[in-house]
C-alpha cells in the first residue's frame, strides 16, 4: 500500500513536469519565433493570478454547482458519524458535512487545506451503500483533502490555462503577423510559421487536456490507496466502487469543470471522450485495491 501511494507521488511530479515543458516548449518557440520574451510572462502570469483566485473560490463554486446543502449530526447521524469516526483515526479536522439531493450514487471532497475541507456525498450513494462501503468511500474523500488533491488541480488549472493562452497567441500571430504586422520579427506571411502556430495551437491543448486527465486519475488511485490504508479494508472501498460502476448513473446538475471532484464520472463519456476521461476505469481501482488488501 505504502508503495502504491509513493508511486502515485511520484508519477503525479512526473506529469508536471511533463506540463512544464511542454510550456516551456512553446514559450522558447514563441520567444524565438516572435523575439518577444513578454508573450510568455504574460500569460504565466495571468494563468497563475487565475489559478490563485479559483484556488480560493473552488470549493464554494463546488458546493453550488451540485446543489450541496451542509448537514449537522441531527440531519443524517449515520453520514456523520462515519465521517467523524475517519476524522478521529487520521487525526485530521473535523470536515464540514454536505449532502447532494440526486439519485446517482457518488461523492466528493473539496477543500484547499485539511482545514477548510468539505465532504459530500448524494443521496443515491447513501440508499446504496451499507456502512463498510460507505465508509470506505468517505475515507477516499478524505484522502483526497489529506493529499491536497486541490492544490494539485490548481497548479495544473493553471498550467492548462497557459498553454491554451500561448497556443491561442501563436494562433492569433501566424494569422495576423504579430505586433504591427511586422514580418521581420513576426513571421507574418510565413507559410511556415502559419502551419507551427496552427500544430500548436491544435496539439498544445490537446495534450494538456491529456496529461490534466492522467494527473486526476493519479490523484483518485492516490486516494482509493489513503482511503484503504486508513480503513484497513480495502476491500470495503473495492465492493462500493463495484456498486458504484453496477449502477452509475449520470447526474441531474453535471458540470464538467467538477467532473474530476466525484469518485465516480458523473457524465458517463463516451468512448471518444474517454482518452480524457478524469476517472480510471472502475475494475482497475478494484483489481488494485484487491491486490493491495492481499498484502495486508
Amino acid at each position: 500500500m505504502y508503495s502504491a501511494i509513493a508511486a502515485n507521488k511520484r508519477n503525479t511530479v512526473f506529469i508536471i513536469l511533463l506540463f512544464l515543458v511542454i510550456i516551456g516548449g512553446l514559450g522558447l518557440l514563441a520567444t524565438y519565433i516572435y523575439q518577444d520574451p513578454s508573450i510568455v510572462i504574460i500569460t504565466v502570469v495571468i494563468a497563475t493570478g487565475y489559478a490563485v483566485i479559483q484556488y480560493f473560490a473552488a470549493s464554494s463554486q463546488a458546493l453550488s454547482l451540485a446543489g450541496a446543502r451542509q448537514i449537522e449530526k441531527a440531519d443524517n447521524p449515520r453520514l456523520y458519524r462515519i465521517v467523524e469516526n475517519l476524522a478521529i483515526t487520521t487525526g485530521t479536522p473535523m470536515p464540514k458535512v454536505y449532502i447532494v439531493n440526486d439519485p446517482a450514487p457518488n461523492a466528493f471532497a473539496t477543500g484547499r487545506d485539511p482545514q477548510h475541507a468539505v465532504v459530500a456525498a448524494t443521496t443515491g450513494i447513501l440508499d446504496l451503500l451499507d456502512d463498510r462501503e460507505l465508509e470506505g468511500v468517505m475515507a477516499h474523500e478524505l484522502g483526497h483533502v489529506r493529499n491536497y488533491d486541490i492544490r494539485v488541480s490548481m497548479i495544473v488549472f493553471g498550467l492548462v490555462v497557459a498553454v491554451g493562452f500561448i497556443s491561442d497567441i501563436f494562433l492569433r500571430f501566424s494569422f495576423f503577423g504579430g505586433r504591427g504586422n511586422n514580418n521581420n520579427n513576426s513571421g507574418g506571411g510565413n507559410p511556415v510559421i502559419l502551419v507551427i502556430g496552427l500544430v500548436a495551437m491544435i496539439i498544445a491543448p490537446l495534450v494538456a487536456a491529456v496529461v490534466q486527465a492522467a494527473i486526476s486519475r493519479q490523484r483518485e488511485y492516490l486516494a482509493d490507496a489513503t482511503g484503504a490504508l486508513t480503513t484497513r479494508d480495502p476491500e470495503g472501498l473495492a465492493e462500493a466502487l463495484q456498486k458504484l460502476g453496477q449502477y452509475a448513473r449520470p447526474m441531474i446538475r453535471q458540470n464538467s469543470t467538477m467532473a474530476h471532484m466525484w469518485i465516480a464520472d458523473p457524465t458517463k463519456p463516451g468512448l471518444m471522450s474517454r482518452l480524457f476521461s478524469t476517472h480510471p476505469p472502475i475494475a482497475d481501482r478494484v483489481a488494485r485495491l484487491e491486490a493491495s488488501g492481499r498484502k495486508f
